[in-house]
């Protein structure tokens, strides 16, 4: 049976992920660390779409944790024809203050664990010659933000390797892209201790980039940029220097105090 895969799944844009897709009759596995939380979703999606649900409770953090969750879906014979690589961590500050646990954790998310996951689920979706995998980036993935410089880095990873495997599985029947939303109202700031009330522009709601990513999946796209305002700021990044670049990407993301 087919499912599709979310992680990050008990909040924020991976639960946008989870509740449209379930409202789309796809079958789901979730992946988080909130065991009850992704519980009471797995029931809700069960008695309200009639869809399966299998919940796998892992943290991201363990370099062991993609291994556990695709041996949890050949038991649960899951196959697995969609990733959704949403679970992100971030620390706000300047890179020398961050702790090094913390900055091994931030990599071991962002970076490691989408790619091993993406490395175990993909040949089989290339033996089946069908298959999506949307990754989570960041409008910061463009060019470095001051005050977020690794968080922006790691997601800078997701944007290229994408864009590798969007050449390399071209014909073979699989998509990829990368979204690369801005700021979306989420709880993300709070755990990053990014204060949201710095920020000079808009918070966007998670749904935009579920349907922006759904839109660039059937456009077979490979960078999607959810709103206008993502777009623009892409688009502006032609027109003038990279040490401007770096300036306003810093000064619109505000993570000190004013």
């Amino acid at each position: 049976m087919l499912f599709t895969l979310i992680t990050g799944a008990s909040m924020g844009i991976g639960e946008a992920f989870a509740r449209e897709f379930a409202r789309r009759g796809h079958n789901l596995v979730l992946v988080a660390r909130s065991g009850d939380r992704m519980q009471t979703l797995a029931e809700e999606f069960r008695r309200q779409r009639g869809v399966e649900v299998k919940v796998c409770v892992e943290d991201l953090c363990d370099a062991q944790s993609p291994a556990r969750i695709y041996e949890f879906c050949r038991r649960q014979r899951a196959d697995i024809d969609m990733l959704v690589n949403c679970a992100g961590l971030s620390r706000a500050g300047d890179f020398d203050d961050i702790p090094l646990e913390k900055l091994e954790q931030v990599m071991m998310v962002n970076m490691m664990a989408m790619a091993r996951l993406t490395r175990l689920f993909l040949p089989d979706m290339v033996a089946r010659r069908g298959g999506s995998i949307i990754n989570v980036a960041s409008l910061g993935a463009l060019q470095g933000v001051s005050g977020l410089g690794l968080y922006s880095a790691t997601k800078a990873f997701v944007v290229t390797l994408s864009e590798a495997l969007y050449g390399e599985l071209k014909g073979k029947g699989i998509k990829v892209i990368a979204v690369c939303p801005g700021f979306i109202n989420t709880g993300f700031f709070e755990r990053a201790g990014h204060n949201r009330a710095n920020l000079r522009l808009p918070m966007s709601e998670t749904g935009v980039v579920v349907k922006a990513a759904i839109k660039g999946l059937k456009k077979n796209s490979v960078r999607v940029f959810p709103t206008l305002i993502d777009r623009v700021l892409v688009f502006s990044q032609r027109l003038v220097s990279r040490k401007i670049v770096i300036w306003l990407a810093g000064f619109i993301a505000a993570v000190k105090d004013r």
